[in-house]
C-alpha cells in the first residue's frame, strides 16, 4: 500500500516513497545506486555509474529547447540513518516506515532522509516526464555526502557539458545558497617534558557555554572554552609560576567547544587573582554566554609530573596566538575565513591541538594554514593538514541566480534570501571541477534533519517542484 499515493505531485512523492523503501545510509548506497541505474536503463537514457556508485544520467532537451545550453541537476543519494531508542529496525537492511501528519512526512522512530532523498525524487520525476519543458539535462547523483563528500570529491565530470548547476540540497524554502566555505583540518602536537612539582593542585572546569557549529555559528560571538581555559592559565603565568598537569577540551574540530578543564600547580596565595580573572571573563562574555560557569574541584597539596612553568607559558602563548574565530568577512557581509580550535587533549608525552579552518577563498584558507604552520614550526611542534575540501566562492554576477530570483518573484510575490554559508557543501567540488560554473543550491523545508524527529513539508515540496519546473522553462 502506498502511503503517499494521495499527495501531489504524485510522480515526486511516488519516487520519494520508493527511495524510502531502499536502505541508503551513508556507506550503504549500492542498492539505491543500482535502482537509479536500472531506472535509466529502463527508460533508455544514457547514463554512467562509477565504481563508487555515483551516477550521471543524460536526457535530451524537450521540443523547442534543442539549442539551449545544458543544465546540471544534482543531489546525493545517501542519508544520515539514525533511530531512536524504541526502534527495532535494522537500517542497514530495512526500509523506513513513513507516515503523514498534517503537512509533514516523517519516518516512525528513525530519520527520514529528506536530506537528500527529495532531490533524488525531484530528479527522477523530471527524467521520467515527457511533458515538462527543459534544456538538455545532466542529472548527477552522488554518494556519501554526509560522511565527507567522497562521491563529489571523486566523481569524473569530464563527460558533462553543463556550466549551470541546480544543487537541490538545502533545507529552507526561499533561500538560495550562492557560496560556501572550503576547509581543512589542522593538527599540531607539542612534545612535553614533565618534571616532578610539589604544591597546590588546582583543577578548573569551564561549562555552560553555547558552543555550536564552527561554520554556521562562528560569527555569533560564542566563546570558545579551550581559549578561555588557556586565557586563565596565561593570565596566571604573568603573575606567578604555573605548572600545567593536564588540559582537555572539545570533542570535534568543527564544533565550538562548550566545556574544557585544566589542572595545574600554583602557589595558593594567587587564588584571589585567579577568581578575579574568572570574574573578568564572565563579565566580558555573559551577553552571548550567560550560562558560563567555572567550577573548582577540591584543592590539594600534592606532587605531580607537570610541564615546567616556561613550557606552560609557551603552550598558552601559542594557543592564544594561533588564529581562532572569524578572521575575515567578505564584501557581501558573509564570513569568508575562520579557524576553530575544536580540541585540546593532553597525555604524558604531548599536547594535541585540532583546528577546523574554513574559507570561501582557497588562497585565504591556504594563507591561514601557512601562518599556523609557521607558528607551530617556530615553537617546535609537529603539525599536519588533512581533509582538505574546496570552497565555492560567491559570484557577484550570476545569470542563473538572476533567472531563479525572477521566477521566484513571479511565483511567490516576494524576494528570496540569497546567502553564502560558512560550511562545506558539494558545490565546492563541482565548482573546482567545472571552470566557470554558475551554481545555486536550494530546496524545500525540512526540519530536524539527521534526527528521528526529521520532517519534510508536503506543501513546500509542492511549491519547490513548481518553482523547479518553471526555472527549467526559463533557462
Amino acid at each position: 500500500m502506498e502511503i503517499l499515493s494521495s499527495l501531489k505531485p504524485y510522480e515526486v512523492f511516488s519516487f520519494f516513497e520508493k527511495i524510502c523503501s531502499i536502505p541508503h545510509g551513508s556507506g550503504n548506497t549500492q542498492a539505491i545506486s543500482n535502482y537509479i541505474a536500472d531506472f535509466a536503463s529502463e527508460r533508455e537514457l544514457d547514463y554512467n555509474q562509477d565504481k563508487l556508485g555515483n551516477i550521471i544520467i543524460f536526457k535530451n532537451a524537450s521540443e523547442g529547447f534543442e539549442n539551449s545550453e545544458p543544465v546540471m541537476l544534482q543531489g546525493h543519494i545517501d542519508m544520515v540513518a539514525v533511530a531512536d531508542s524504541e526502534c527495532k529496525k535494522d537500517l542497514s537492511s530495512e526500509g523506513l516506515d513513513i507516515a503523514v501528519d498534517g503537512d509533514y512526512i516523517y519516518a516512525r522512530n528513525t530519520s527520514l532522509g529528506g536530506d537528500d532523498g527529495i532531490a533524488v525524487a525531484y530528479m527522477l520525476a523530471l527524467l521520467d516526464s515527457d511533458t515538462i519543458p527543459h534544456p538538455p539535462i545532466e542529472a548527477v547523483f552522488t554518494v556519501d555526502e554526509e560522511t565527507g563528500m567522497n562521491g563529489a570529491k571523486n566523481i569524473d565530470l569530464s563527460i558533462c557539458k553543463s556550466k549551470r548547476l541546480l544543487n537541490i540540497d538545502s533545507e529552507e524554502e526561499g533561500v538560495f545558497l550562492s557560496g560556501c566555505a572550503g576547509g581543512a583540518s589542522f593538527q599540531a602536537d607539542m612534545p612535553v617534558t614533565r618534571e616532578n612539582i610539589t604544591g597546590s593542585l588546582f583543577t578548573l572546569k569551564i561549562s555552560g557555554l553555547h558552543g555550536g557549529h564552527s561554520g554556521m555559528e562562528i560569527d555569533k560571538g560564542y566563546a570558545n572554552a579551550n581559549l578561555l581555559i588557556t586565557e586563565i592559565i596565561y593570565s596566571l603565568c604573568k603573575k606567578t609560576h604555573v605548572y600545567l598537569y593536564d588540559i582537555q577540551g572539545g570533542e570535534k574540530d568543527n564544533a565550538i567547544p562548550s566545556s574544557a578543564s585544566a589542572s595545574f600547580i600554583m602557589d595558593e596565595k594567587y587564588t584571589k587573582e585567579l577568581h578575579s580573572i574568572i570574574s573578568e571573563i564572565s563579565q566580558r562574555i555573559k551577553e552571548k554566554d550567560s550560562g558560563f560557569c567555572v567550577t573548582e574541584s577540591d584543592r590539594k597539596y600534592t606532587s605531580a609530573e607537570c610541564l615546567s612553568s616556561d613550557d606552560t607559558k609557551r603552550f598558552a602563548e601559542l594557543i592564544l596566538n594561533l588564529p581562532c574565530g572569524v578572521i575575515q568577512m567578505n564584501n557581501n557581509g558573509f564570513v569568508e575565513t575562520s579557524a576553530n580550535n575544536g580540541i585540546i587533549s593532553c597525555d604524558k608525552n604531548k599536547i594535541t591541538l585540532r583546528y577546523s579552518v574554513r574559507s570561501s577563498s582557497d588562497s585565504e584558507k591556504n594563507s591561514v594554514l601557512d601562518k599556523m604552520s609557521e607558528l607551530c614550526r617556530k615553537c617546535g611542534l609537529d603539525f599536519s593538514v588533512s581533509g582538505i575540501y574546496p570552497g565555492w566562492e560567491y559570484k557577484s554576477v550570476s545569470p542563473l541566480r538572476d533567472t531563479m530570483i525572477e521566477v521566484y518573484r513571479n511565483l511567490y510575490g516576494s524576494e528570496p534570501s540569497v546567502k553564502a554559508i560558512h560550511a562545506g557543501v558539494e558545490c565546492g567540488f563541482f565548482a573546482e571541477k567545472i571552470s566557470g560554473l554558475d551554481c545555486i543550491s536550494f530546496g524545500p523545508d525540512i526540519i530536524n534533519i539527521h534526527t528521528p524527529e526529521e520532517k519534510l513539508s508536503i506543501s513546500s515540496v509542492q511549491r519547490v517542484w513548481n518553482f523547479l519546473t518553471e526555472v527549467l522553462r526559463n533557462l
